[in-house]
């Protein structure tokens, strides 16, 4: 057989492009596996520890002179020069000083790895570094060398070491980026890779080189490397510099490159900011205990341990992680408003872990149940239920599960597990609660299954019974979506003419009404059709105007109305589907189906 020059290169061409194919999901099978252990950890302690915790956030008798009140800023914000800025290495008390309080502090907490800001941006490294003299050892005279007894801990007690180093802004080097030279003039590319040359490949050198196994090096970019100064080949040398001393070390996308890029393992989301739908690879949120992340001596905004267990739950349920920060005085203490947290935090792991741990989200809606979040465990493939909010009438009710479960039991915190009784209707699941919650923050009930199977559109039965179908849980894509006042709840810019769907499984026979609300801004009536299983029912939209949100404050939004629509005769357990249509432009917040 004579094969025609063309063939051959349409030949080459598919092999290159097989190859290609293959090597990338062979690159992505690697990613996972060398992030399994961060999936699987879910939990673990930022600690934001320099030459700026010494200053508490006050200088001269002076706030920070900008509103974020991020201590660890301070020298940047208030302009203090390097040579006075030095001299607060004078305060620390390293007679006080214990690194291994703060890993066990971690231990206590519950959580699997420590990330150390080994150097922020203040330029200042925490070890002994041989590159140059700026480092806490010789500004302040001591001979602690604070990453090495981090080391000595984290290996001690089981908890894996990781790295916080600033790579893109260094406020001591004068060609580093520091932000204020997009007023002095930048610095030139020759200059800032000398930077890089002589400070960052040597130190990240360092750091991976003298303190043993380093599980994660953890940088701090939050644009694009196409929006600063740093070149793609310089994170490059940086990346391979890594994978040639630690190869399991991860890497994460604050870099300065995206998530698919092959040198980043897993996606650092913005500081405290939280998932908003489930996602297949690795993340984690970065978040604080209180507002700074350095120790500000003026800090009044603590989080709520309640707020810190949904925070870290609701991550797990869409996949990702939660790096909480501590930010230790000067003498290494840690102020008691972050222990008594960590350690609450820390108690509930220890009794309801197997709902934290190894597990990861489940693809339904995130805001798919009002009263908490499910996650599942890989382990055992048990689903667990999160209970925030403990049910008045001691139903929860459960959408989205079409498979029934074999067991359903209440963990308590003396280890039993208490059964419970459920019924089931297609995707939803009604268990019956006792009386008091089982924890006062939350709750965890258990389900197991042989089979498990999902149903991610049908709206979920509210805490109270009845489906709100709203903006959160259609089906239909791509709709126009406008917030009120810029908060919640969103709404619908439903346009004329336009259809919007939703699947609602009804999980029991009788009456049911239907109420839609919504905001006309015509001038005219608008004729609104909602059409259920094909049969259609009409109403009529007044129009409407604003609603003062606070007196005397010309503060004025949508006023939205509850339109009654007729009411549904439902014989047996069934899913609907529900359209909504208008004849002319309104905003549609939701349609109420209620018994």
């Amino acid at each position: 057989m004579m094969f025609k020059l063309t063939d051959i290169k349409i030949l080459i061409l598919s092999l290159f492009l097989l190859f290609t194919q293959f090597q990338l999901f062979a690159q992505s099978e690697h990613k996972e596996d060398k992030a399994q252990w961060l999936e699987d950890a879910r939990f673990g302690m930022f600690i934001h520890w320099g030459l700026y915790s010494a200053t508490e956030g006050i200088w001269k008798g002076e706030r920070l002179r900008h509103p974020n009140n991020y201590a660890e800023w301070i020298r940047y914000r208030n302009r203090i020069g390097e040579a006075e800025y030095g001299t607060l290495a004078k305060r620390f008390d390293w007679s006080k000083i214990n690194p291994e309080e703060w890993v066990l502090l971690a231990k206590k907490a519950g959580m699997k790895y420590i990330i150390i800001t080994s150097k922020h941006h203040d330029g200042v490294a925490l070890w002994d570094t041989k590159v140059g003299d700026y480092s806490l050892l010789k500004l302040s005279g001591s001979k602690r060398d604070v990453i090495k007894e981090i080391a000595e801990a984290c290996k001690k007690h089981d908890i894996k070491l990781c790295f916080y180093y600033s790579h893109w802004i260094d406020w001591q080097h004068p060609y580093a980026w520091n932000h204020n030279q997009e007023v002095t003039g930048r610095v030139t590319d020759a200059q800032y890779d000398q930077y890089w040359q002589e400070k960052v490949i040597p130190q990240v050198r360092e750091l991976l080189t003298n303190y043993g196994d380093v599980a994660m090096m953890w940088f701090d970019m939050w644009i694009p490397y196409q929006k600063s100064i740093i070149k793609k080949e310089q994170l490059e040398q940086l990346a391979n510099l890594i994978h040639e001393l630690q190869p399991n070390c991860l890497i994460n996308s604050r870099l300065g490159l995206p998530i698919e890029n092959e040198h980043v393992d897993f996606e650092t989301l913005g500081d405290n900011q939280f998932g908003t739908a489930y996602t297949d690879h690795v993340w984690e949120t970065p978040g604080t205990i209180a507002h700074s992340w350095g120790f500000n001596a003026l800090e009044n905004e603590w989080k709520s341990n309640s707020q810190l267990f949904q925070s870290l739950i609701n991550n797990i349920s869409l996949n990702g992680s939660y790096t909480l920060n501590i930010g230790p005085r000067a003498d290494g203490s840690v102020p008691y408003e972050g222990i008594e947290r960590l350690e609450a935090i820390g108690k509930w792991l220890s009794k309801y872990g197997e709902a934290v741990y190894n597990n990861q989200g489940i693809n339904i809606r995130a805001s798919q149940h009002d009263w908490g979040k499910l996650t599942r465990n890989k382990l055992n493939k048990a689903v667990y239920l999160h209970v925030y909010n403990w049910p008045l009438d001691k139903i929860l009710r459960v959408t989205g599960i079409n498979s029934k479960p074999k067991t359903v039991e209440l963990l308590t915190s003396n280890g039993k597990k208490q059964a419970l009784k459920f019924q089931q209707w297609g995707p939803v699941m009604h268990i019956q609660c006792p009386d008091q919650a089982a924890d006062p923050y939350v709750s965890v009930i258990k389900l197991t299954f042989d089979n498990f199977q999902l149903n991610n559109e049908v709206v979920a039965e509210s805490t109270f019974g009845g489906f709100a179908l709203n903006a959160k849980n259609t089906i239909s894509k791509n709709l126009e979506i406008k917030e009120f006042d810029g908060t919640r709840p969103d709404h619908i810019k439903l346009q004329a003419k336009q259809k919007v769907l939703w699947k609602v499984y009804i999980p029991q026979s009788g009456k049911y009404t239907l109420e839609v609300s919504l905001h006309n801004p015509q001038k005219e009536n608008v004729q609104l059709s909602i059409t259920v299983n094909g049969k259609s029912y009409q109403a009529i939209a007044k129009p409407n105007g604003k609603v003062t949100v606070e007196p005397n404050e010309n503060w004025y939004v949508e006023e939205f109305l509850d339109i009654p629509i007729g009411q549904l005769d439902i014989s047996n357990p069934q899913e609907i589907l529900v359209e909504v249509e208008s004849s002319t432009a309104v905003l549609f917040n939701k349609i109420v189906l209620s018994n």
